[in-house]
């Protein structure tokens, strides 16, 4: 199909999939593929909370400058580590991205596994309350004492849908629910609400899912021993001695960066230190995935192409394909 014969409808495609399934080296072929030969040229939006972050590369997976220069790529090192980067500023940064690349005569391709954007930019969020640092610091204090599984299980008393969507160790994510909780007397789930996103009627989604779990834990455990090979644990050296972050920002608990720097503040070393990072690395990542499965199960719109077919480049061609009506 000619580039002037393009149906204008959807105006994106979002393909979601969890950590390790391949979205982006797929990606990255079908919108060179599509750039170069038709139907549409393709741009690429992160929908990544970790790929936001400047210096933070190796742990992330980040496109390599030759690859963003192969593909326009966006949303990409927006922030220094020290800040937070929020859904609602997604939602606003991906609109105004859709529609900028829309109006080049482009297809919009949203690709990451942050299913919390993917689900507020299509469904939308109320306004969600500002972080409130008393709040945050009183339960900081509590985890200390009572830990994130008992606050998870507080959490899953008063919002047991955002809490069935978390690890009992993801202190983040149960920090932010219950501080919104304890704050308005309201769950967080209750703010996710239909129809609110500008470009919810245009939007497709096309999810990577593994018919094999074990592929998937196989691929995890080679994606985050490639990640130590390139120098994931100097990266985060190099982090720590910037002197102005800690274990609390959002940015440093990014799976990876997490573990590392827990391994370090033990004083581990070496042999030591890479396997402790690995073990623990490996086994949050799976948590990751497990969590990112469930949120695209929650997704009933979404075309599904197994990952780990052999013909899966094929499959997902064909997919963003009828997504975008070419």
């Amino acid at each position: 199909m000619s580039r002037t014969s393009v149906m204008p409808a959807p105006r994106w495609v979002g393909l979601a999939g969890p950590t390790a399934s391949g979205k982006s080296a797929l990606a990255l072929e079908l919108a060179a593929e599509w750039t170069a030969q038709g139907p549409q040229p393709v741009e690429i939006v992160s929908v990544d909370s970790a790929l936001v972050y400047r210096g933070m590369d190796l742990g992330t997976a980040k496109p390599s400058p030759a690859e963003r220069a192969r593909v326009p790529h966006h949303l990409i090192d927006l922030i220094d580590p020290t800040r937070s980067y929020s859904a609602a500023q997604f939602v606003v940064d991906a609109s105004r991205c859709i529609a900028e690349i829309a109006a080049r005569g482009a297809l919009p391709l949203l690709v990451g596994g942050t299913m919390l954007y993917f689900k507020a930019l299509i469904e939308g969020l109320d306004t969600i309350p500002a972080a409130d640092p008393a709040l945050r610091a009183a339960l900081d204090a509590e985890a200390v004492t009572r830990g994130w599984p008992a606050l998870h299980a507080e959490l899953a008393r008063v919002d047991p849908t955002t809490a069935a969507r978390l690890a009992p160790h993801d202190a983040q994510r149960i920090q932010r629910a219950l501080e919104v909780w304890r704050a308005t007397g309201r769950p967080l789930s209750s703010y996710h609400r239909r129809g609110a996103a500008p470009a919810a009627a245009t939007a497709a989604l096309v999810a990577l899912e593994p018919a094999s779990r074990g592929w998937l834990h196989q691929r995890i455990a080679h994606r985050f021993a490639t990640m130590l090979d390139a120098g994931l644990v100097d990266e985060v050296r190099r982090l720590r001695a910037r002197g102005d972050l800690h274990a609390g920002l959002p940015s440093m608990r990014c799976v990876g960066y997490r573990q590392v720097w827990q391994a370090l503040d033990e004083g581990l070393q070496g042999d030591a230190l890479r396997e402790r990072v690995f073990a623990t690395g490996v086994a949050a990542t799976r948590q990751l995935a497990k969590r990112q499965l469930t949120w695209l199960r929650g997704m009933p719109q979404r075309r599904v192409v197994a990952c780990d077919a052999a013909d899966v480049a094929v499959r997902l061609r064909d997919a963003v394909a009828a997504a975008a009506g070419a």
